[in-house]
């Protein structure tokens, strides 16, 4: 395709939600595999709600999932500025057209008046729609009222007959009747413009090929198009995305979890696991296949492969999708996601790093989040405070754990060269020995140099931990053992 320009286009009113990483995904994928641009626009003239706060949250949003934009805020390019609230001019000028060529007025109707006509509208039971009388006012009665300091709307007239058809990549032909619209607002009364006129400006004047957005906007797209041929401009597609439903089909929302990306992020999740599985709600090539890599999907990636019925959401997929990531990534980069936490629980100074890093290594084969490693690593920095309540029912209370462990002491310090494959070669042996299975001394030992039931493996922890610490938290549970004995 030639000249592939699509955009993500953000009101900053709030978080990044799932739904519009989404949606971002998609644009900048569908970009990324046709050699095209991904554009990124702040639609930020809703005064009212939209902070710069939510606008950097939304840009750092983007950079930490890699959605890098080609042309937007930060880098600029030869379509902007690319913050609406920036753009007013432009919008001038479109508008003064339609008023000019008579094809949108202005309406001096007050708020009260509107209110009256919605209800008698609800008493009669029928829709409401814009009926008043500004659409007939002489241009020498607009002037009057605009000379008294009125503040007026601006009005689209919409064809009263006939029938708008939304050409979709993803839902095909979809039709809308011009009878049920009424004159919808294009401008406020203090200037700006509304979302379905500058949005149509916007992306005519940014060269938009493709609108990739959310089904949400496809009620918005007739008026629209509608606004297009107003202007005369060239259209771009369309393609309508389904929604992210809950896994009991309702509308997403905080009760099912972590919804925002930021979020999924203080939650320790990594973006690459989080981008992967975005792009499956729905996006399939048909292939059985849950892991892809960012080159595999932008290789593949398709309009013609979306879905045009709703995703639904699973939190237990994404969080072991995201455990898959986390054993996969490179250690310096957990390292790096982890080093402000450890340096809190006083885990990292200058001396340690090397033991940190294996530690680290080792302890995230058994999470799923960054988060689940300080749970899961804690008894390589601090003293052992308690033990797992079913481990001590089922391997303390034993007469003959104490020997196993004088046996195990005796071992460790015997042993010249303290690694996991000696230490695995030895207690292996000494079960052997003593006629027993190996899991009758690995079992308790864990306990006692862990507090827990499960843990990695074994051995690799004990070298990690070495000699003394070993020795050490081993006597420490000869000790609980009697005095559990002797209450």
């Amino acid at each position: 395709m030639d000249d592939i320009r699509v955009r993500f286009a953000p009101s900053p009113t709030g978080t990044l939600h799932i739904g519009g990483a989404r949606t971002a995904l998609f644009n900048w994928l569908f970009a990324r595999s046709q050699g095209g641009k991904f554009i990124l626009r702040l639609e930020d003239t809703d005064t009212e709600r939209s902070t710069e706060n939510s606008a950097i949250g939304i840009l750092d949003g983007l950079k930490w999932l890699g959605l890098d934009w080609d042309e937007g805020p930060e880098l600029g390019g030869p379509y902007g500025p690319y913050r609406q609230s920036e753009r007013l001019s432009i919008y001038r000028k479109y508008l003064q057209q339609l008023l000019d060529e008579g094809k949108a007025y202005y309406c001096f109707c007050t708020p009260e008046e509107i209110q009256n006509e919605r209800k008698k509208a609800q008493a009669e039971k029928r829709d409401y729609k814009y009926v008043g009388k500004c659409p007939t006012l002489s241009k020498e009665e607009v002037a009057h009222r605009l000379s008294q300091g009125l503040k007026p709307v601006i009005r689209f007239k919409v064809p009263k007959t006939g029938f708008t058809i939304v050409h979709d990549l993803i839902r095909e032909d979809v039709e809308f009747n011009n009878s049920l619209f009424d004159d919808f607002i294009i401008a406020k009364s203090d200037g700006w413009p509304t979302y379905n006129f500058a949005v149509v400006v916007d992306d005519f004047s940014m060269k938009i090929s493709h609108v990739i957005r959310a089904e949400e906007h496809l009620s918005n797209t007739p008026k629209q198009i509608l606004i297009y041929e107003a202007l005369g401009f060239d259209m771009p597609k369309f393609a309508h995305v389904s929604m992210i439903l809950a896994p009991d089909r309702s509308k997403l929302s905080k009760r099912h979890g972590a919804t925002s990306v930021q979020e999924f992020r203080d939650d320790g999740y990594l973006p690459s696991a989080l981008v992967n599985y975005l792009a499956l709600l729905g996006w399939s090539t048909g292939q059985d296949k849950d892991i892809w890599s960012l080159d595999e999907m932008i290789s593949q990636f398709s309009l013609q492969d979306v879905s045009r019925s709703p995703a639904i959401y699973d939190l237990q997929k994404l969080t072991w999708m995201n455990g898959h990531y986390l054993c996969a990534a490179n250690i310096d980069d957990i390292m790096a996601l982890i080093e402000d936490g450890a340096k809190s629980r006083g885990w990292l100074n200058d001396d340690n790093r090397a033991y940190l890093t294996k530690t680290i290594d080792l302890a995230r084969t058994r999470v799923k989040t960054i988060n689940e490693i300080f749970t899961e690593a804690d008894y390589f920095f601090e003293d052992i405070k308690s033990y797992n309540e079913k481990g001590i029912k089922k391997y303390f209370s034993k007469n003959t754990t104490n020997d196993i462990f004088n046996e195990v002491i005796s071992i460790i310090e015997k042993l010249q060269t303290f690694t996991a494959i000696e230490i695995e070669e030895q207690l292996r042996k000494k079960a052997d020995d003593m006629q027993i299975k190996a899991g009758e001394i690995i079992h308790p030992v864990r306990l006692a140099l862990s507090g827990r039931i499960a843990t990695p493996g074994l051995f690799e922890i004990m070298e990690l931990l070495g000699k003394d610490r070993c020795i050490a938290r081993l006597k420490n549970a000869t000790i609980f053992i009697k005095d559990l004995q002797n209450k």
